[in-house]
């Protein structure tokens, strides 16, 4: 696959991953302070995000070596969006309802970038981080 699909690919799963972030950011909102709401949601996109750039952007299977080190490939994003929520919101006066979406568009180069170079990482063969590994736990739950 090229990078160019990859890149559209990465794209789609993106606009899901956001919905369902923003989604979720919406309903904690309710109950919780805004930036405590984009962490919970935040976590929750991340994860759906893990299985859907496996399968579908990279055509690769998940393992468990993966899932751990996919949270780097947004640490750079968290950092990005969370500041840009703060400085949105607290600092610029805008709403919380609309901050994160402007704050996550600055960050999507640096997450295509760091993400591609995990999920695409040879494995060492190192105990549990077998292709199967995280798909058949997954699957037995």
């Amino acid at each position: 696959m090229t990078v160019q699909a990859q890149i559209f690919r990465f794209a789609l799963v993106g606009a899901v991953n956001t919905g369902t972030y923003y989604g979720c950011y919406l309903l904690l909102l309710t109950w919780l302070p805004y930036i405590a709401a984009h962490v919970v949601a935040f976590a929750l996109s991340m994860t759906g995000s893990f299985f859907l750039n496996a399968y579908f952007t990279y055509r690769t299977r998940p393992t468990w070596r993966k899932f751990l080190l996919f949270p780097l490939t947004n640490a750079a994003n968290f950092v990005i969006t969370t500041g840009g929520v703060y400085l949105l919101v607290d600092v610029g006066g805008h709403s919380d309802r609309w901050s994160p979406l402007v704050a996550a568009a600055a960050a999507v180069p640096v997450t295509f970038i760091v993400s591609r170079v995990i999920m695409l990482r040879p494995e060492r063969g190192a105990p549990g981080s077998t292709p199967e590994s995280l798909t058949e736990s997954v699957a037995s739950k």
